[in-house]
């Protein structure tokens, strides 16, 4: 028996607040993948490893605040526990592998496609992954083509969100970067949503697993706790805010991670340039004699 679902139950709040999930996400963790940009090889894993535990919170997050609006006509619906989390595990994985791609090779060229590909997909895994994490007395069915298209969309947006973060430019830059990045994450789960079709079981059979509301509170309090954490990481950092290095690149260009010059190239001149006058002083010497 056919199922009726509904997407938007709470009307437009559901989706609107999903959205900006996606973007806060986006916003940090871009941004510190901006970081990661400006700073010595040293401090490059830990701001990277930041931003992808960011997107990738805020990416699971948007899902399931999506997913408090989702209901079917006439079958309860509970969630499994590890499939759930794993979602989460998985977001955060292949996004960061996406984003080390980027923050190391810069984004430009194969680096930012292979970077940019991984992020979708990893975007597009936690969404289909937390829905087979739904129990309900029937089965989903996909339409082949739609699923594709919104494998697509995440990977074309999320792309283009890591080409903008890896300009190196002011903080306004990334807020439209993780614009683009909520769009790719949104976009792509309510594309996948289409995409639905549910068939019902003729005779009832329980369903095992968590309530919604079970769920709830450790889904908003986890991941909000620890995206207020790193925002305020990125407050009290003014060059996140600033967008600029720690030195003055001589030749940077945009996309390409920029290097610090070796340490102590300034003594090792300030060296060269008492020498050379020791060696004009010596060579004065005898003339005065």
């Amino acid at each position: 028996m056919q199922g009726t679902v509904d997407g938007f139950s709470y009307g437009l709040v559901t989706p609107v607040v999903a959205y900006l999930m996606a973007c806060l996400g986006g916003a940090l963790g871009l941004r510190c993948t901006t970081r990661a940009m400006l700073v010595a090889h040293s401090w490059r894993p830990g701001w990277l490893a930041l931003g992808s535990a960011a997107i990738g919170s805020g990416i699971w997050t948007m899902h399931f605040i999506a997913m408090i609006g989702f209901t079917v006509e006439g079958a309860p619906i509970h969630y499994d526990k590890p499939t759930t989390y794993a979602s989460l595990g998985v977001a955060i994985l292949m996004v960061g592998v996406g984003i080390f791609i980027v923050g190391y090779k810069g984004a430009t060229g194969t680096a930012l496609f292979t970077g940019g590909t991984i992020t979708g997909l990893g975007i597009a895994s936690m969404h289909y992954l937390g829905m087979a994490g739904m129990r309900f007395n029937g089965d989903f069915e996909y339409d082949t083509f739609t699923v594709s298209a919104s494998v697509v969309i995440a990977m074309v947006a999320a792309t283009a969100a890591l080409w903008a973060a890896g300009q190196v430019r002011g903080f306004l830059w990334s807020v439209g970067a993780s614009l683009v990045m909520g769009l790719a994450v949104t976009g792509m789960h309510y594309t996948g949503m289409t995409a639905l079709s549910v068939h019902l079981h003729t005779t009832e059979t329980p369903t095992a697993g968590d309530s919604p509301a079970a769920l709830l509170a450790p889904m908003l309090i986890g991941p909000l706790a620890f995206l207020c954490l790193a925002g305020v990481v990125v407050m009290f950092d003014p060059l996140m805010v600033m967008g600029k290095p720690d030195w003055t690149p001589a030749e940077h260009k945009p996309g390409v991670p920029a290097h610090p010059p070796a340490p102590h190239s300034s003594r090792r001149s300030q060296l060269r340039s008492r020498r050379r006058v020791a060696h004009r002083e010596s060579s004065r010497a005898p003339q005065n004699r």
